[in-house]
């Protein structure tokens, strides 16, 4: 073997040590990133916006994160999304933890579900939420024209309020008008849910009156009926 063929054979050899040590060099950085980030889980983040007290169906998205990354508080588990709401505004592409969402209202014995369309120009708008307390009251017109304001139900439970929907109403005065109306479903006795289906059928109007958190005091009976010639 000549100097020059030994030239290369020693080129070679160096060539492969090098390569050896960028091999190495590799896997040792690979090693040193999977040290740091470690296995991934499989967890659940928002894939649109939902507004708060709104169910999640459909709204969630599944994403894989390093488990040493990921917020103990983190849904890794869809079943624990079942009968939730949002407990507040929830934006799209946020990583989904326990605290955002809350237990839906549920019937309790002797509870019936009945919904009905408020107007939001004579509803509490945008303050009434699932679990919510409030007072209906209705307006209706007796034989002689006269009206007559009534509180059909006090402390009605909330258990569900809609999103807005256009709706026209043909007015008796011929004046037709377009507005919005939320559907609210209550949580009521029979007596009562007959007392707000016949309210939202025959009263002129009906309106919402938002009850204070814990407020349970009783209207009086005399306070429950209202007219203005009675006021004068």
């Amino acid at each position: 073997m000549n100097s020059r063929q030994r030239r290369g054979v020693i080129l070679l050899l160096l060539s492969v040590l090098c390569a050896l040590g960028a091999f190495a060099g590799v896997l040792s950085v690979i090693d040193d990133v999977e040290s740091k980030v470690g296995p991934e889980v499989t967890a659940y983040r928002l894939a649109r916006n939902v507004p708060a007290y709104q169910g999640l169906d459909g709204a969630v998205e599944e994403v894989s994160v390093p488990e040493r990354w990921l917020p103990r508080t983190a849904v890794t588990d869809l079943d624990a999304l079942k009968g939730k709401i949002a407990a507040g505004p929830l934006t799209k592409g946020s990583l989904l933890q326990t605290d955002m969402v809350a237990d839906r209202p549920e019937l309790k014995p002797g509870e019936q579900e009945i919904a009905i369309m408020i107007d939001a120009e004579t509803g509490v708008a945008g303050k009434i939420n699932p679990g919510s307390r409030v007072n209906i009251y209705a307006t209706f017109r007796d034989k002689n024209e006269n009206e007559v304001s009534k509180v059909i139900v006090d402390h009605a439970r909330v258990i569900d309020v809609g999103e807005l929907t256009p709706i026209h109403r043909d007015r008796e005065d011929d004046v037709d008008r377009d507005s919005e109306a939320v559907p609210i479903t209550f949580a009521l006795s029979t007596v009562d849910a007959q007392r707000v289906a016949f309210a939202e059928s025959f009263a002129v109007n009906v309106r919402l009156a938002l009850v204070a958190p814990g407020d349970r005091t009783e209207i009086p009976e005399e306070e429950r009926t209202y007219t203005l010639v009675g006021d004068k």
